[in-house]
């Protein structure tokens, strides 16, 4: 008796936890590929009960669907209800399959009219046959007579998707359902007023309901203020069939076919930033479930509400997941927008090549040691990415404290960016309650909360700075004439701008920075007294960059001021601080802190890092000691600053120079984000390090000048990500955290010293 009891509980458990989703929308709104990209994932049981197919493949009556569906219920599978369902009336049967028992849920893709028309005169092979000239006549007059749901019909939850964005994010929450999974009760998504006649897309749509909506009240409260002749103007029976073709030939010519069966690779969806994360602490730091389910749905709340144009999607691998269940449901009762915020179950290094999800960032959450090893996510995150992961988090971090997190790119070569699309990973490090792991804080919550919500607040943030850096990039010009603002004297300018090529007018070249395009040098100007002079400067460079070894390159002529000064240092005597035979020591003409300085080699053919050889080991070294003595200088005037000497990988200037620039940056002349990376991310490489280098493997690594100059601002100290560079500024003249441990090491920061030689 027993086991029989057992046996008809858990068979009816099963059946409650069964679902009926009936799909609302036009013809070529994509109901069936919803269906089909659900089902191919989904480890729930569904079944499609399509009445285009239901008589032995052939068409079929609604009796049969209402027949067919009842039996799959009655074998506790969930149903998906493949109809147009446009109206009340249509709808009314499914929605008694319930029967009290199971839920009952609406999703009404209600795409713009005219997607739905190009969409269905486009598509061929259609299993009801609705395609060709004739759909856009059919598409018109069933949307003339679209009533959209309301919970007060018998549904327990309704999704309404407006956008293409909408429908991934229905495509994603009902794919991560697993057997015994449920969805919180609501209305959820782009919604429109469902009480109001809404006639094809190219009418006006009417005043859209704050989503998501969870009251039938709040959509009831919008009626008074919609007016009963909406779009009387534009009424779709003023529509001829040859407006319609029109309509339907352009999106043909655009070539848009946003259908759900290109959901993968459709350019809409993938503009979308979004941030895939797994829940953090919770598995090896073993932080309450509970607990940190009430955190993620707070922070998650509190990104949302700020972003809205992001996207955050929290991850597990396994579909029975109790994280996922409890965020879900958490997030229902906050009422937040599941087309900004979505749960999903699949592999966090494999979302878009197995899940059809595209995330241009992931987390992971890291040791204290940001290293791979051990098990999970960090070990599968590094393990996807390959070794230029670890490689590239080393030069931004060498540990991380819990609480903090640390965005790092990667690199183009790296698998994680060229299979999935991802461009940067972000480290963060939440609580411990694990007495086997470091900084255990034996099951003190009031603390573990606090690092949680500080964890989840960086990460966040973080992702907030790359999707700002990344939408500023996307406005700048795909060609311009770099950084460079160097203003020549007006009657130089009158009198010989004419004699300049254009290729000497214009240097080409994104990446330019202003400390090193912008030098005014005397005797700069007086040089070119001609044209024919300019020229033949011009074919004696090519001949000593061959002659040198030197990458072949076309310095324009704004660019070559520092070679000048270098090759002729007479001639700039008021400029130039020390003069010898193998250097010159001037005064970055725009500092970017309050002591910059240039130390330039005095060699032909050494025009940047790339050309330095073994060879030149001496001139490096002597390089270094004129840098640090003058640093040794400015520290003895003020103790309070802290310099650091290095190298650009790829400078914009011609000449071979070495930077001694204080670590303030104080200067009204850091005014982007290509200064303050061009010193603060791995584009500058460290004296020491080219030293070193170049001893052991005859030249130095060249980093990428692109991805680094174009990364999001960052603090040189506590790595924190700020906005802009005025917001930036604002921060570095008070933040007092230390250094990152790897600037502390090799000597790569030069500080005043005591009388007894210690560190002040």
């Amino acid at each position: 008796m027993d086991v029989d009891g057992d046996s008809s509980s858990k068979g009816e458990e099963e059946k409650r936890n069964a679902m009926v989703v009936i799909l609302v929308g036009a013809p070529g709104s994509g109901k069936s590929t919803f269906c089909d990209h659900v089902m191919r994932v989904s480890t729930r049981p569904w079944v499609r009960i399509c009445q285009d197919t239901i008589g032995n493949g052939k068409a079929g009556t609604k009796t049969q669907c209402l027949t067919s569906a009842a039996a799959a219920l009655k074998d506790c599978k969930s149903v998906f209800i493949d109809r147009c369902n446009l109206d009340r009336e249509q709808r009314a049967d499914f929605v008694k399959l319930g029967n009290g028992q199971v839920d009952v849920h609406a999703v009404v893709l209600d795409l713009p009219a005219k997607l739905c028309i190009s969409r269905s005169v486009k598509r061929v092979g259609h299993e009801g046959k609705l395609q060709g000239g004739k759909a856009a006549a059919v598409v018109n007059r069933m949307l003339q007579k679209k009533e959209l749901p309301k919970l007060s019909e018998g549904f327990s939850r309704i999704t309404f998707c407006q956008s293409e964005s909408d429908v991934q994010a229905a495509v994603s929450t009902y794919r991560a359902l697993g057997p015994q999974d449920t969805l919180p009760s609501g209305s959820f998504g782009g919604q429109k007023n469902p009480d109001a006649k809404v006639q094809l897309g190219i009418m006006k749509f009417l005043k859209k309901v704050d989503s998501p909506v969870n009251e039938v009240s709040k959509i009831d409260s919008l009626k008074d203020s919609v007016t009963n002749d909406v779009t009387k103007e534009n009424d779709s029976s003023s529509m001829g069939q040859e407006d319609i073709r029109v309509i339907a030939d352009e999106e043909v010519k655009r070539g848009e076919d946003l259908a759900l069966g290109s959901l993968e690779g459709t350019s809409s969806l993938e503009n979308i930033p979004t941030l895939a994360f797994p829940s953090i602490s919770t598995a090896d730091f073993q932080f309450d479930l509970q607990k940190a389910a009430d955190i993620i749905v707070e922070k998650v709340l509190e990104f949302v509400t700020k972003h809205g144009n992001a996207r955050l999607v929290l991850v597990d691998l396994s579909s029975g997941s109790k994280i996922l269940s409890l965020v879900r449901a958490k997030a229902g009762e906050k009422n937040i927008d599941s087309g900004k915020f979505l749960t999903f179950v699949g592999d966090i290094t494999r979302l878009y090549s197995e899940g059809g999800l595209r995330c241009n960032v992931i987390a992971n959450a890291a040791n204290w040691r940001l290293k791979p090893g051990g098990g999970g996510v960090n070990a599968a995150i590094f393990g996807a990415a390959g070794p230029s992961l670890e490689t590239a988090t080393m030069e931004r971090a060498g540990s991380l404290a819990p609480g903090k997190s640390v965005a790092v790119p990667l690199p183009s070569t790296s698998p994680l960016f060229c299979r999935e699309g991802v461009t940067h990973v972000i480290h963060v490090l939440g609580p411990n309650m694990n007495p086997k792991r470091p900084n255990f804080l034996n099951n003190d919550y009031i603390k573990g909360g606090e690092v949680l919500r500080e964890a989840y607040s960086s990460l966040f943030e973080g992702f907030a700075s790359i999707v700002r850096s990344q939408e500023t990039l996307n406005k700048e010009p795909k060609e311009k004439i770099g950084s460079i603002h160097l203003e020549a004297p007006v009657d130089f300018k009158r009198s010989h701008m004419n004699q300049f090529s254009t290729a000497d007018q214009k240097v080409k070249r994104e990446g330019v920075y202003e400390s090193e395009g912008n030098k005014k040098c005397k005797g700069f100007h007086e040089e070119q007294e001609s044209k024919t002079t300019g020229a033949g400067d011009r074919s004696d460079d090519a001949e000593n960059e061959k002659n040198n070894g030197s990458s072949s390159k076309d310095w324009g002529f704004w660019a070559q001021a520092l070679y000048r000064i270098a090759i002729n240092p007479e001639k700039s005597k008021s400029d130039v601080m020390e003069i010898s035979d193998e250097i010159v020591v001037l005064n970055d003409a725009y500092p970017k802190a309050k002591r910059h300085i240039l130390v330039l080699a005095r060699y032909e053919g050494l025009d940047r890092l790339a050309d330095v050889r073994k060879e030149n080991l001496q001139l490096l070294r002597t390089m270094h000691d004129v840098g640090l003595k003058w640093a040794g200088k400015y520290l003895s005037e003020d103790n309070t600053l802290i310099f650091r000497l290095g190298y650009h990988s790829a400078p914009s200037m011609r000449q071979f120079h070495l930077h001694v620039i204080s670590q303030d940056f104080d200067s009204r002349h850091m005014k982007n984000k290509k200064h303050w990376n061009s010193f603060t991310t791995a584009f500058f490489r460290d004296s020491e390090d080219v030293i070193e280098e170049i001893n052991k493997f005859g030249q130095a690594t060249i980093k990428d000048e692109y991805s680094l100059l174009k990364m999001e601002l960052r603090c040189h100290r506590c790595r924190s990500a700020h906005p802009n560079i005025q917001r930036l500024k604002s921060h570095i003249g008070k933040c007092r955290f230390p250094f990152p441990p790897s600037l502390l090491q090799n000597g790569r920061l030069v500080v005043a010293t005591d009388e007894d030689g210690t560190n002040q």
